[in-house]
């Protein structure tokens, strides 16, 4: 019985709300393995699939989860039901290369203010 305690079922939404899992996963894994379970298990039919750890976000009850954390430092009281399965969140912010991060200079977007009055 134990064995069963130490061990979270959680299932990853993404956000066309369809579902990765649920797997089980033991206590003791981090938020990065998880990541990287998103990754290798993201569905080959949909375009944008994260390529590196860096890119997903993983939120669970409102908390973006931390990479270095556990699947125990999360755990919630929910989670200890019988045949509960967690839903984590999945979203993807791919990484921005130096091209995209520098702007341009003269460009027009820049130094402009944009109001909107009700």
């Amino acid at each position: 019985m134990a064995e069963v305690d130490d061990q979270l079922e959680i299932k990853f939404r993404l956000n066309d709300g369809s579902d990765i899992g649920p797997k089980a996963f033991p206590d003791a894994t981090t938020v990065a393995a998880l990541k990287e379970t998103v990754i290798s298990q993201w569905p080959r039919e949909k375009e944008n699939g994260p390529r590196t750890v860096k890119e997903v976000k993983l939120i669970s009850a409102g908390k973006v989860l931390d990479n270095n954390k556990t699947v125990k430092d999360y755990r919630s009281p929910v989670s200890t039901l019988v045949d509960a399965v967690t839903t984590m969140h999945v979203i993807i912010q791919p990484l921005l290369t130096e091209k995209e991060k520098k702007p341009k200079d003269g460009d027009p977007k820049m130094n402009k203010c944009v109001c909107s009055i009700m």
